[in-house]
């Protein structure tokens, strides 16, 4: 043990990495139907390790954390912002609940025990997971007008109270909302996550890395000119009535020619016809034989997304864009058009707005020539922007310094809601503007990954040794009075949300719980489970009340216990 906490006092980082190496494997373990999953597995194993002694920097842990969290709000800025409105209530309303009811289950179990102040106060802020109860928990006691050695035997309790229950109150929350709301709802967190995207996307799918479509939209095929020899192109093309086709090579005797609208095909010509499958496939009774392919006639297709920018584009209905651009579409191929992340439906009274975005198909020249009009093409790239991120972060951690006191209580986002507030905010900016902030999803995925499993790795090796001496010395009776401030008010708001505030989604239900009790490792695993950002809305917006709502029971249970 010694040699074991030399290492980590020379080394720290070398506990850290190692509380998640062992972690995630400790989540692969299944129960049944329970499983850890590598949040609660790297907790665990933090604790664990915590044991020999590790002092770690409280730095890493908020740099972690923020990374988490302002990636979680880019990834669903958009998707906030259109939320925000009547429909919020149900979040809003979730995070008084359970603040409500955290504060009873506090109160009413200092009077049943006899807990003073500070041990009342330092069990909410553990059990609930919010820190800064600590802090306004202090602060109140201060004012209580107590001798100097009491007031400060009091603000011990808060962090003795505080370290005994913030290890389970992180625990707690993953098995509330990842494992028992799921079973409790019958259903799935990623069943219902997929059902939430698919309506979001209205039908289209987005298909995994190494998938694609066995009968694609978007087809080529080689056809050996028969009856529609003597007609132009523009003739042939126009033979396809399934739909829309264009007639990308023509090779004539051996050879490769140019091709214009009116171009006459002759008997024996080769042809490669590319456009939707429906109008391309069938085309032998109208234009001649279809042949397995032709060497020359190869030619390479590209999907790009391309963001309007061109004032003949901007705020004009599709059917005036297609009265008035029919030579500039020919060879493209409309795949679909998103506004800040939603697909919008196609109809000629379908007004298009600056800074939608357009997934088209084509070549590359045809690619280019509509480019060169409609606004910039969004060419994808494994670089991320980092003067965009890291001035996002920036801010985030910024405003998270602003403090507003209401009276004595102050009242503050943090480094978390401030990160996540300006994730929120970059993420919708750049759905408005896309060639600007590029992160990929893996570098998304990895900031997530790391930064929340790293944030609770420090947590357990800064708080797990103090947390098993107290339980050791004080008996089990705080811990278990943390237990219930942990589990209690989730049941009792998860039943509120599912009978009164009638949430059937399991994905968006658990989002807005764990943001209700600002548990960010259940949100973390619930992210996991979910595959996709539909539960962060719903979290978000319970985020930011309970920063406050919590923060604000630090006073209040000093003056009600």
């Amino acid at each position: 043990m010694a040699f074991l906490a030399e290492i980590f006092r020379q080394s720290p980082e070398i506990a850290l990495f190692l509380s998640l190496a062992l972690g995630y494997w400790i989540g692969k373990f299944q129960f049944g139907k329970f499983q850890l999953g590598g949040v609660a597995g790297s907790l665990l194993a933090a604790v664990l390790i915590s044991q020999v002694g590790v002092q770690i920097d409280n730095g890493i842990k908020s740099v972690l954390f923020a990374l988490f969290i302002y990636a979680v709000g880019f990834e669903s800025g958009p998707q906030f912002f259109r939320s925000l409105g009547r429909q919020s209530i149900r979040e809003i309303v979730m995070a008084v609940v359970l603040a409500i009811s955290g504060l009873a289950t506090v109160v009413v179990l200092a009077k049943i025990m006899g807990l003073d102040k500070g041990i009342a106060a330092g069990i909410a802020a553990g059990g609930l997971t919010q820190s800064a109860i600590i802090g306004t928990a202090g602060s109140a006691i201060e004012k209580l007008g107590l001798a100097a050695d009491e007031a400060q035997r009091l603000q011990a309790n808060v962090a003795i109270g505080y370290a005994v229950t913030y290890i389970f109150g992180s625990f707690g929350a993953i098995i509330v909302c990842v494992n028992i709301l799921p079973w409790f709802m019958k259903r799935g967190i990623r069943d219902d996550a997929l059902k939430a995207e698919a309506e979001m996307l209205k039908g289209a799918h987005v298909y995994g890395v190494g998938e694609a479509p066995a009968l694609p939209e978007l087809v080529g095929r080689v056809y050996r000119i028969g009856k529609a020899a003597g007609k132009s192109v523009g003739e042939a093309e126009a033979l396809a009535t399934g739909g829309a086709v264009t007639i990308e090579r023509i090779k004539r005797d051996g050879k490769i020619i140019g091709v214009e609208a009116g171009t006459t095909l002759q008997a024996d010509d080769l042809v490669l016809i590319v456009g939707r499958r429906s109008g391309v496939v069938g085309l032998e009774d109208r234009l001649g034989s279809e042949v397995i392919g032709g060497e020359g006639l190869e030619l390479v297709v590209t999907t790009r997304d391309i963001a309007v920018r061109g004032k003949e584009f901007v705020d004009r209905t599709v059917a005036q864009i297609i009265s008035a651009s029919s030579e500039l579409r020919h060879g493209i191929y409309v795949l679909a058009v998103t506004r800040g992340g939603s697909k919008l439906d196609l109809t000629n009274d379908t007004v298009i707005k600056a800074g939608d975005i357009v997934t088209v198909h084509g070549v590359q020249e045809d690619l280019q020539r509509l480019a060169s009009r409609v606004g910039p093409a969004i060419i994808p790239s494994d670089k991320t922007d980092f003067v965009f991120h890291g001035l996002g972060v920036a801010i985030g951690l910024l405003v998270g310094l602003a403090v507003v006191r209401i009276g004595s209580i102050p009242l503050t986002l943090g480094s978390g809601g401030g990160a996540l507030m300006a994730g929120l905010v970059f993420g919708w900016y750049r759905s408005r503007n896309m060639t600007l902030g590029n992160m990929p999803t893996a570098a998304s995925t990895l900031l997530r990954d790391l930064g929340l499993a790293g944030f609770v790795a420090v947590v357990g090796l800064q708080s797990g040794q103090q947390a098993v001496q107290t339980i050791m010395q004080s008996g089990l009776s705080i811990f278990a009075a943390g237990v219930v401030v942990t589990i209690l008010p989730l049941i009792l708001t998860m039943l509120v949300g599912r009978y009164v505030l009638r949430y059937d989604n399991v994905a968006v239900f658990a989002g807005a719980l764990t943001g209700s009790r600002s548990a960010n490792p259940a949100f973390g695993e619930i992210l996991d489970k979910a595959g996709n950002s539909v539960p962060t809305t719903s979290f978000a917006i319970t985020y930011a009340l309970a920063n406050v709502f919590l923060t604000l029971l630090g006073p209040l249970v000093v003056a009600f216990v």
